[in-house]
């Protein structure tokens, strides 16, 4: 699949921006700050900490999500909101790798990944800070690998949802490899060669079969094992 210039929706305002510039704009998105203002008049909320996370894939860029991140959240939960999000389909094993030392939901396998292993029943504020970069995996056989960032850390107010999305890609434009028409599916097997993007109208003479097909969602997932979106 050929590189794009990726654009994403700020959840506030509904504007699009590249994933650069909704780092910019999220900091002075004026419908954001109208919006959090009503949230602080309507209750007398405790103040929190928050992280702002981008996620993207490590492979595939062009996929990516800003998140605002309660700091007392868990790596545990992140993994969930990841899995919920963009990748589960088969209960596959998961680790983040921070700072040198992987966090995975069954922790103790010490050694076997040449680090050492720990829970991710663990803060983020333990392990996060401004300006980090760490890495996130998913399944080990056909894996999927996420890039994370930290922008910056905030106080805000308390809120119900310890994780929500302040801007997402739109969905990047793929086309069939026969006729030139939006891909809808896509071949697990020729997509490991960069191939196997097709229209409805051309699944019918691939080769490897419609049994082998997944339709074309928007995640870095995307035509592998059997995730559907």
């Amino acid at each position: 699949m050929a590189r794009q210039t990726s654009k994403g929706i700020c959840a506030f305002c509904h504007g699009e921006f590249s994933k650069s510039a909704m780092t910019r704009h999220l900091e002075t998105c004026e419908q954001r700050t109208i919006t959090e203002a009503k949230t602080e008049s309507r209750r007398k909320a405790q103040k929190i900490r928050t992280f702002h996370l981008l996620v993207e894939g490590r492979d595939l860029p062009m996929y990516w999500m800003h998140l605002d991140v309660t700091a007392s959240t868990t790596l545990a939960t992140l993994d969930r909101f990841l899995r919920d999000s963009w990748l589960e389909c088969c209960g596959h094993l998961s680790a983040f790798e921070i700072g040198g030392v992987r966090y995975a939901v069954d922790a103790g396998m010490d050694g076997d990944w040449g680090m050492d292993e720990k829970s991710m029943r663990v803060r983020l504020d333990k392990v996060f800070s401004p300006g980090q970069s760490c890495s996130y995996e998913y399944d080990y056989g056909t894996t999927t690998e996420l890039k994370l960032k930290v922008i910056a850390e905030r106080e805000a107010e308390a809120r119900g949802k310890a994780i929500r999305v302040l801007g997402r890609n739109t969905p990047p434009v793929i086309l069939c490899e026969e006729c030139g028409k939006p891909a809808t599916n896509v071949c697990s097997q020729c997509i490991f060669d960069g191939k196997g993007w097709l229209c409805d109208d051309c699944v019918e003479d691939h080769e490897c079969g419609e049994e082998m097909l997944l339709p074309v969602v928007n995640s870095p997932r995307v035509g592998m094992c059997a995730y559907t979106g």
